[in-house]
């Protein structure tokens, strides 16, 4: 392991999907996975691994001083050996690796495919946004193409022949989608076909050298339509037109010159500017937003990994360069002139950050690869109500496995920066990039503040609270059985605290928006979004606690028992380092300060 180097941690990995959530055992039974199994998954995870560190890491940090370049013709180039790292990913069909193998990708279940994610979007996150919206545009044609796009098109995205983009954002509008003002306008004579015009912002990927086409699904308003979200339609753009190969009139004007992500294309694009812009609709008009939201749901979750994936990198490297630092003596030997200098991981302080970060990302891998298995659940199961509940959870934990995992990932890669201390904020070690390359990640795909919003006004609200009433019983089950375990007694009450604090500020904030102070309720989405984040975490670190205790009480030895006792440890840190934050968010929550909102400020 090194501190200028890439490294994943596989062991947890590991742990996650054979111990903790059994994928090899209880996904063995549906079809689509029955040829799978542990040796097969650990083989691919190792493979994946060997690709991220010797093909895709390499080209990170160059890839980031160099950046993306833009010509007189609208062609992005993208920084050196991009183009390599790209086919190396695609020739072994790491595009598509959850992909059905009809369509050309490997067929690996969600969970798996989140630690394949997680290595990929770590290494280059750069380069891994290119690949995350190819899967986003062929899974949502998957759903609502034609037959006829779905042909063309499908296959080539998951094989990383072409590429793809989802086109919201216009200049004005920004997260208010339904101010767009794209048109779209029916070609007479072409059934489906329509030109469009305007202009597209933030649109990652908008051009690139790395595919031989682009797929843009892009939001526009057809003549007539109403205002707002329900008067937009969906359309697919090809770069090159389905029908001749011509080069469409889709051109990038600019390349946004970013805080971080320098070698992803962010792209200003212009529909129909210098030539015609031709689009084929989606669905029928007016069916935009509910189409697009099937690829927003998908790439939210996405984005909670690119916060992970960030994070244990830079964990990793932090650690790495903790074991390495020699600086300073043991503080038993402050007093001796002839003390010997240790290496910074012996100082308590550097360990407590080392902690946080390393129980961050172990919780947060916990929760995202969780939810991936109840997504497959939610598609496969036999039981209608058994896909349903397993939907019902994936909805209620999309905005938080969002907006919490790339808050708490921003964090992680902060104090990466300071555990390396001066070093840690230039260019000769990789956390300075960690920093820049995760902040997006807070704000594209909805903004957090947006996710926050969506989680309280939105799913607390779904069904009378069905969703959040049956997330109450699911816990309170969980801390049941804790009990009966007989360990962690302390630690299952503080955790029972933090879970009757979350009720009380959920009933709270019901009560004021009942009372029509919308406004009041919605000034504490974040602060909710991120106290329901922290009881999930805790309920995780618990969940991993009691495995690993098991496999202690076992008889585990060696490396497995050091691995176990740190699991152990990691619940004891979160509930006393971590948990309390709960608490107090829910007191904050419940005490009703409107402050921010008199008049009389910022005028």
């Amino acid at each position: 392991m090194s501190a200028t180097g890439f490294n994943v941690d596989l062991r947890d990995m590991q742990f996650v999907l054979f111990e903790q959530l059994k994928v090899q055992e209880r996904l063995a039974g549906f079809d689509k996975y029955a040829e799978f199994d542990q040796e097969l998954y650990e083989a691919t995870l190792q493979e994946a691994f060997r690709v991220t560190r010797e093909v895709w890491w390499p080209v990170n940090g160059p890839g980031d001083r160099q950046g993306v370049s833009l010509d007189d013709q609208g062609n992005v180039t993208t920084p050196n050996g991009f183009k390599e790292a790209w086919d190396a990913q695609a020739e072994g069909g790491w595009v598509g690796f959850t992909a059905e193998p009809e369509w050309g990708g490997i067929g690996l279940p969600e969970p798996v495919g989140m630690a394949i994610g997680e290595m990929f979007t770590g290494s280059c996150p750069a380069l891994s946004t290119y690949a995350g919206l190819s899967r986003g545009v062929a899974n949502l044609l998957k759903v609502y193409g034609p037959e006829w796009i779905q042909q063309a098109c499908i296959e080539n995205l998951f094989t990383g022949v072409w590429g793809g983009t989802m086109c919201l954002t216009e200049a004005g509008a920004g997260s208010s989608v339904g101010d767009n003002r794209a048109k779209a306008t029916p070609i007479e004579g072409e059934d489906g076909v329509y030109h469009l015009e305007g202009e597209k912002i933030f649109i990652t990927g908008g051009d690139q050298d790395l595919t031989e086409n682009i797929i843009h699904l892009v939001l526009a308003r057809a003549p007539g339509a109403p205002n707002g979200t329900k008067g937009l339609s969906i359309f697919v753009v090809p770069k090159f037109d389905f029908e001749d190969g011509a080069r469409n009139g889709a051109f990038v004007v600019g390349v946004e010159h970013k805080m971080g992500l320098s070698g992803s294309a962010t792209c200003v694009l212009a529909l129909g500017d210098r030539k015609p812009c031709r689009g084929y609709i989606l669905g029928n008009e007016g069916d935009g937003m509910g189409i697009m939201f099937h690829m927003m749901n998908e790439a939210r979750i996405a984005v909670g990994i690119q916060g992970l994936a960030s994070a244990a990198a830079a964990y990793e490297n932090a650690l790495a360069y903790a074991k390495e630092r020699v600086q300073g003596v043991a503080l038993k030997d402050m007093r001796n002139p002839d003390a010997a200098p240790v290496t910074i991981v012996n100082h308590p302080d550097v360990r407590r950050m080392l902690m946080r970060m390393r129980v961050s990302v172990e919780t947060m891998r916990s929760m995202l690869y969780g939810t991936a298995m109840r997504l497959v659940f939610s598609e496969h199961s036999a039981d209608e109500d058994v896909r349903k509940m397993h939907h019902n959870h994936v909805e209620l934990m999309t905005p938080i496995c969002k907006a919490h995992c790339t808050d708490l990932g921003f964090e992680v890669c902060v104090t990466a920066v300071q555990t390396y201390g001066g070093y840690g904020y230039i260019q000769e070690y990789p956390v300075e990039q960690h920093v820049r390359d995760q902040k997006i990640s807070s704000i594209y795909e909805g903004t957090n503040g947006i996710q926050a919003m969506d989680l309280l006004g939105r799913k607390m609200r779904k069904g009378s609270g069905a969703l959040f009433m049956q997330w109450l019983q699911e816990s309170g089950e969980q801390l049941s059985q804790a009990k009966e375990s007989g360990h962690f007694a302390d630690e299952i009450a503080q955790l029972e605290k933090a879970q009757q604090s979350l009720g009380a500020a959920a009933m709270h904030l019901g009560g004021v928006g009942a009372q029509g102070n919308l406004e009041g309720a919605m000034l504490q989405a974040t602060p909710f979004m991120e106290l329901f984040g922290t009881v999930i975490l805790g309920l995780h670190a618990l969940e991993q606690a009691l495995i690993a205790q098991a496999a202690l009480d076992a008889g585990a030895s060696g490396s497995d028992e050091r691995f176990y006792k740190g699991k152990v440890l990691n619940l004891k840190f979160y509930v006393s380092s971590f948990l309390p934050k709960a608490v107090a968010l829910s007191k904050s929550i419940r005490s009703g300060d409107e402050s921010c909102l008199d008049e009389a400020l910022f005028q």
